[in-house]
């Protein structure tokens, strides 16, 4: 039973206040026998040890539905989870008449309280939540200690601060006034509500996505991944606890189609925030379009998608800083990052070199359950991606050269190997599409065809997400950073092109990579508020006439 709903008088507080300066959350290194490992262990240990039963989230109740999946661990999938119930078309219906009753309330709330409610949850995950929090992403989506902590605690705590931060510094972004005029920007929401559908391989992305548009005053219906569901659900627990009011987010989890077409045909559609597949969000693009004539507003359109993500080396670069580049960017989470380096370009000089570094490196990275420290790598996400994966391996050993692993095991969890590859053909398969998983492609070109190569870079990807170019040449790095800026969002010069951090490096990338509204950030919440000009003229004229009328 959600506790009553308090009626706010409004203009309580006569102020121009100030939030807090955000800091990027320190990352904790959890070193095994220390109080924060212990600490995380214990939380692992607990987590496994519940299976919670997560039902769809509607005006504060809790709502079963006739279908229901389970979530197991990817690198224990015989061990259950959670039973996450699916959201019906009428049930989302249901969540839409809700979010659009409880939007006056959140709306009519001022800035500093909604954003009261995001500063508070910050401080619970860095805080008392954080070991759950992390535990949750630890064995639903099968991230090492670290990569949890990179993720669901620190880039999320990131996101809840920098975007009130963000936020305020909009709200200050006011019009000239001259005269015996004032103006002023109004920043509304969006007329209606938003649908956040959001993926399985970063929880902080998952939960940014409903947040963000929330944190502007708008309402949301938050579709996650089925495999994200336990962070998910335990996130919206902890937002809750933070004061968020029932109906500002609603949780339809489900299939996709279900709760994406019951969407799509409300009238009330305002926008869509989105983070996953390019083929799911052309779909929901078109569906946009279908029904564009029923809309009561043109809805926002916010994506970030896929990646076949590029480093690029100069015959100057560093093969050891080239090989350490490779291992973190390529196979990190498995690989399952859509920034994650997917295509290798090596000059024939650095080639033998680099090949040795990363094929050594790699017979050293252990592969199994996140419990265990002394893994890097633990399992891919689910059956589907196993397959998806393995079938590229195939493809590797078929019509390339595996130079490392290719190797799986789904015998207790979907484990797939480090597997380093070497094609001759530049438009290779595996140098084109997209994998989302721990398979590098490496190209050898010629020492003197830099330019030429750079070239091939930018035009054989559909994609636009991250890259880099590894030089110690200055003009080289230039010249790259030149040739290729239409070819990443984000760009990295001597580092991997993973890692991006809120308020460092906003990210976001084009072409097949999405809208590069770049997620965290201002330019991102300037999509989910809808500007009101407003003009008080303070001596209004008492004679129609103009002085050119003067005879």
């Amino acid at each position: 039973m959600s506790a009553p709903r308090a009626t706010s008088l409004g203009g309580m507080i006569d102020a121009i206040t100030q939030v807090p300066t955000p800091e990027n959350e320190p990352v904790k290194a959890y070193v095994p026998g220390s109080d924060d490992r212990k600490a995380l262990d214990a939380a692992c240990e607990a987590i496994a040890g519940e299976k919670i039963v997560i039902p769809t989230f509607v005006n504060g109740l809790a709502v079963k539905g006739e279908k229901t999946s389970t979530v197991t661990m990817p690198h224990d999938h015989g061990h259950v989870l959670a039973e996450v119930h699916h959201a019906n078309a009428g049930t989302v219906q249901s969540a839409i008449d809700g979010a659009l009753k409880a939007a006056p309330a959140w709306q009519a709330l001022s800035f500093d309280d909604r954003a009261g409610i995001f500063l508070r949850a910050a401080e619970l995950l860095a805080g008392p939540w954080r070991m759950r929090i992390n535990a949750t992403c630890m064995h639903g989506q099968s991230k090492t200690a670290h990569q949890a902590e990179i993720d669901a605690a620190c880039e999320l705590i990131d996101f809840l601060r920098f975007n009130v931060h963000f936020a305020r510094q909009l709200h200050q972004v006011q019009p000239k006034s001259a005269g015996t005029s004032w103006n002023q920007t109004d920043y509304r929401p969006l007329e209606g509500f938003v649908l956040a559908v959001t993926p399985f391989n970063f929880l902080a992305i998952a939960v940014n996505l409903p947040t963000a548009p929330a944190l502007m005053g708008n309402v949301v219906l938050w579709k996650p991944a089925m495999t994200s569901m336990v962070g998910a659900w335990h996130m919206l627990e902890l937002l809750r606890e933070a004061g968020l009011p029932d109906g500002v987010i609603q949780l339809v989890p489900g299939d996709g189609p279900v709760q994406g077409e019951a969407c799509l045909a409300s009238e009330h559609l305002a926008g869509i925030h989105f983070t996953g597949s390019t083929g799911t969000f052309k779909t929901l693009w078109k569906g946009v379009g279908e029904n564009l004539d029923r809309y009561r507003t043109f809805p926002r359109i916010v994506g970030e998608t896929g990646g076949k993500d590029f480093i690029v080396a100069h015959p100057s670069a560093d093969a050891d800083q080239l090989a350490t580049a490779i291992v973190r960017g390529g196979y990190e989470f498995q690989g399952q990052k859509c920034s994650a380096a997917s295509r290798i370009y090596l000059p024939q000089s650095l080639f033998g070199a680099v090949r040795e570094r990363v094929c050594a490196e790699l017979a050293k990275v252990k592969v199994g359950d996140v419990r265990d420290p002394a893994n890097f790598m633990s399992a891919v996400i689910d059956e589907r991606a196993f397959e998806k994966i393995t079938g590229y391996q195939a493809l590797a050993k078929e019509s390339a050269e595996v130079l490392y692993g290719g190797t799986a095991d789904r015998s207790k969890g979907w484990f797939i190997d480090p597997t380093f590859v070497k094609v001759d053909d530049p438009k290779h398969r595996l140098m084109q599409e997209e994998i989302f998983g721990p398979v590098v492609t490496t190209y050898v070109y010629e020492d003197a065809a830099f330019e030429a190569t750079l070239d091939l870079v930018d035009s054989t990807s559909p994609y636009a997400l991250t890259g880099a170019i590894f030089s110690r040449d200055r003009q080289a790095v230039d010249l790259a950073r030149t040739r290729l800026r239409q070819a990443a969002g984000n760009f990295y010069i001597n580092d991997k092109p993973t890692g991006a951090v809120v308020g460092q490096q906003p990210f976001g990338g084009a072409r097949g990579s999405g809208t590069n509204d770049k997620a965290g950030s201002a330019w991102n919440l300037l999509r989910w508020m809808s500007p009101r000009s407003i003009k008080e003229n303070l001596v209004p004229p008492t004679d129609w006439r103009y002085p050119f009328l003067a005879q």
